[in-house]
C-alpha cells in the first residue's frame, strides 16, 4: 500500500516524509533537493551554512546569509519543483534575518524549534511562506498555539512533534528524557493532536501534524499515521545517503557507531542533545576547551565559560575530523549498516 500525500495548504508532497534539517552543513542543497525531487520535503539547516565561505571566521553572519540564499536556490533547482524548507533554531542570533533570507530566497516552509518561535507569524506576515513550530511535550504546543492565536490572530500551517528519541538539540529537560526512557510517546502525540484539532476548527483549515524522533522504517511510519499523524520527519537515515552534504568520514561514524556509543550530551548552550560518543566529547566531560574565537551563532553562549565552541565542534564533524568533534545523531543511528541513495531510501519507505 502506498503512503498518502502530505498536504500543507496548497503545497502537496507526494510522500509524507520530511527530511529533518541537520546542521552544521549536514543537510544543505544536495540532500534537501534530492529528497524533494523524490516527492518528500527537503529541509536545509540555517545553522552556520556559510562555514565554507572564505570570510566565515571574520564575518560569519554575512557568510551565512549569502550561503543560505545560494543553497535554497540550488535546492529548488535540484528538486525540480519540489518542496524546500529551512530549519531555523530560535536560539540562533539574528533569527529574524534568517527568516527574511528564507522568504527572499523562495523557500516554501520554515520549521522552527530549539525554543518557542513566538514572533514567527509576524516575521512572515504577507509572504505566503508556510510556518511549522517544533513542539515537544504537549504543554509547549498548548502554550505556543495559544500565543500565536492571541497575539497574531493566526495559527500554524504544520506542526512537528519532536519525540525524546530525536537527534541533535532536544526540547526536553534531562528529567523529561529520564521520564520517557523505555516508554512510547503515543499518549503525548494524541494530546497534541487534540490541541491542534481545536485550532483547525477555529481557523477552518487543516493543520497536518508530523512526528519526529526515532522514526526508522516503514513500520514506524505506519504506526504514526495510524495514530492520526499526517506524516513523519526523519533525519538520521538520510545521513548515510550519497547525496548527504556531510563528508564521507561523518557518514562512516554513523555506520561504525554501536548502540552503547549513542549518548546524551549537554550542549554549550544549555540544551541536552543526542550524539555519538567521541574522544572529544569524553575529554570535554573532564575539562573545558579554551575558546579564543566566537562565531556569533547562539544567544545563550558565553565564550568565557562555554565548555567548548559548538560551531567549531560541528564544523570539524561535518568536514571529517570526527574524533575531535561533536557528532549529533538520532537514537537509532547504531542500526545503520550501509550506504544508500535518497532514491532507494525513499522507495524503501514508500512502498
Amino acid at each position: 500500500m502506498r503512503l498518502p500525500p502530505l498536504k500543507i495548504q496548497e503545497l502537496t508532497a507526494r510522500v509524507p516524509i520530511i527530511q529533518g534539517g541537520m546542521g552544521i552543513g549536514v543537510s544543505l542543497s544536495s540532500l534537501a533537493g534530492a529528497v524533494a525531487r523524490e516527492g518528500g520535503i527537503g529541509v536545509l539547516s540555517a545553522a552556520q551554512p556559510g562555514y565554507r565561505e572564505p570570510d566565515f571566521a571574520d564575518h560569519p553572519h554575512e557568510a551565512n546569509l549569502r550561503a543560505l540564499s545560494r543553497e535554497i536556490h540550488r535546492a529548488k533547482e535540484i528538486s525540480g519543483g519540489g518542496i524546500i524548507g529551512v530549519n531555523i533554531m530560535c536560539a540562533m542570533k539574528n533569527y529574524e534575518q534568517y527568516v527574511k533570507c528564507c522568504i527572499d530566497s523562495g523557500a516554501d516552509l520554515i520549521i522552527s524549534g530549539a525554543g518557542l518561535p513566538t514572533n514567527l507569524p509576524e516575521l512572515v506576515k504577507g509572504s505566503g511562506i508556510k510556518i511549522a513550530p517544533i513542539v515537544s511535550p504537549p504543554k509547549s504546543a498548548k502554550v505556543l498555539l495559544k500565543m500565536w492565536d492571541r497575539h497574531h490572530g493566526t495559527t500554524a500551517d504544520l506542526v512537528v512533534i519532536e519525540g525524546p528519541k530525536a537527534g541533535g538539540h532536544l526540547g526536553y529537560s534531562q528529567e523529561d528524557l529520564d521520564k520517557y526512557a523505555g516508554t512510547d510517546y503515543d499518549k503525548e502525540i494524541q494530546e497534541i493532536l487534540a490541541i491542534v484539532a481545536g485550532y483547525e476548527e477555529k481557523y477552518n483549515k487543516k493543520i497536518p501534524v508530523v512526528f519526529a524522533g526515532g522514526v526508522y522504517d516503514r513500520a514506524d511510519i505506519d504506526h504514526y499515521l495510524a495514530l492520526g499523524c499526517a506524516g513523519v520527519q526523519m533525519a538520521t537515515r538520510f545521513v548515510v545517503t550519497e547525496e548527504c552534504d556531510a563528508s564521507p568520514a561523518f557518514k562512516q561514524a554513523y555506520l561504525d557507531a554501536k548502540q552503547e556509543d549513542i549518548m546524551i550530551v549537554k550542549s554549550p548552550v544549555g540544551m541536552p542533545g543526542r550524539a555519538i560518543r567521541t574522544p572529544f566529547i569524553q575529554a570535554r566531560m573532564q575539562e573545558r576547551e579554551q575558546v579564543s574565537h566566537c562565531y556569533q551563532c547562539m544567544n545563550r553562549c558565553d565564550i568565557a565559560t562555554t565548555p567548548y565552541c559548538i560551531t567549531g565542534a560541528l564544523v570539524r564533524a561535518v568536514t571529517g575530523d570526527v574524533d575531535n568533534a561533536l557528532v549529533f545523531c538520532g537514537e537509532n543511528a547504531w542500526r545503520l549498516q550501509e550506504m544508500t541513495t535518497v532514491h532507494d531510501l525513499m522507495e524503501e519507505l514508500a512502498r
